[in-house]
């Protein structure tokens, strides 16, 4: 029944991007693969569109198509924007980028919400010099690891073992959490690293995490945002604090996060997109980061901080 269900999507999928730009007057036509609907990826993709819409008004199509969450979609859909010879693919994560990649090395490819491109496209961020000198750039949503491992030391001054929790088929989230042990294993901090494969794994993950650990660190990771109920509904009744990577997550179980406005983030991938079909190379392009534009924000999460007693100092802003 799941492989039917899968199958059905995938035709679905297929369906919706038939006909792209066929019967349309438009000049340009753009697909975008997102992975999955959250508010961070929602917030990029809007972002991005928004600033081509401004730009080009009708003269630009752009079919959104998201792929549920599945890497295995995000290839369907890829393919039929491929098929349709749309004009460039914006792909929202990591898994949206590599099937991109994958599906073209042609029509131009611009990622957001990936956190390392070397990673994401090579499997190593060695000797990467954030250009691809291929048909794909993009925009980064990573945030400095080093001060978001600083919160926790803040926030929760007693801290003695931290846990480090996220999903293994993400690579972008085994680089955050290299970075993020080094530097509190720096500071004297024991730290416990713990993943997960299948997303009904997680609170059993979860609840041994908090009992060897007195905080969690969760990276930009986004099978953990789509659980971050699941993750509270454990860490909160064991009185265990969280620090997050970004505010999505941060939202539904953390205390606080370091974090950037993926809004932004995509309207800087969209003044990317207009550069491109308006004659750029885009094999010369550089992966932009946010932190090129703007400044991290530091966020808490009121609830949950009255909740287990954390006391935020200030500089920080409460998450509406």
């Amino acid at each position: 029944m799941k492989k039917l269900l899968k199958a059905l999507l995938a035709v679905s999928i297929l369906l919706s991007l038939v006909g792209c730009g066929e019967s349309s007057d438009a000049k340009y036509n753009v697909g975008v693969v997102q992975l999955a609907q959250h508010d961070a990826l929602d917030a990029a993709t809007n972002g991005f569109v928004d600033t081509l819409k401004a730009e080009f008004g009708d003269e630009i199509e752009i079919t959104v198509s998201n792929a549920q969450g599945e890497s295995s979609n995000c290839a369907v859909i890829a393919n039929g924007f491929v098929a349709d010879g749309v004009d460039l693919i914006m792909a929202n994560a990591t898994p949206a980028l590599q099937a991109c990649a994958t599906a073209t090395d042609k029509i131009p490819v611009l990622g957001t919400s990936v956190t390392e491109y070397g990673i994401a496209l090579y499997g190593s961020s060695e000797g990467f010099t954030g250009v691809t000198g291929t048909n794909v750039s993009g925009t980064s949503d990573l945030a400095n690891l080093e001060e978001q491992a600083q919160m926790i030391l803040d926030l929760v001054p007693d801290v003695k073992t931290v846990g480090i929790l996220y999903c293994n088929s993400e690579k972008n989230s085994e680089y955050q959490k290299d970075v993020v042990v080094k530097y509190l294993e720096s500071k004297g901090i024991k730290t416990v690293v713990s993943s997960f494969s299948e997303t009904n794994n997680i609170a059993s993950v979860v609840e041994s995490l908090c009992d060897e650990c007195d905080a969690i660190y969760v990276p930009t990771d986004n099978a953990c945002a789509d659980n971050g109920l699941t993750i509270d509904g454990v860490a909160r009744k064991k009185g265990v604090p969280i620090v997050t990577g970004e505010q999505n997550t941060c939202e539904k179980c953390g205390i606080a996060t370091q974090t950037i406005d993926y809004y932004q983030l995509g309207v800087i991938t969209g003044k990317m997109a207009i550069r491109v079909l308006n004659g750029e190379d885009i094999s010369t392009m550089k992966i932009e980061h946010y932190s090129d534009y703007y400044t991290e924000a530091k966020k808490y999460n009121k609830t949950i901080c009255d909740e287990l007693g954390i006391t935020i100092p200030e500089g920080y802003e409460a998450i509406d």
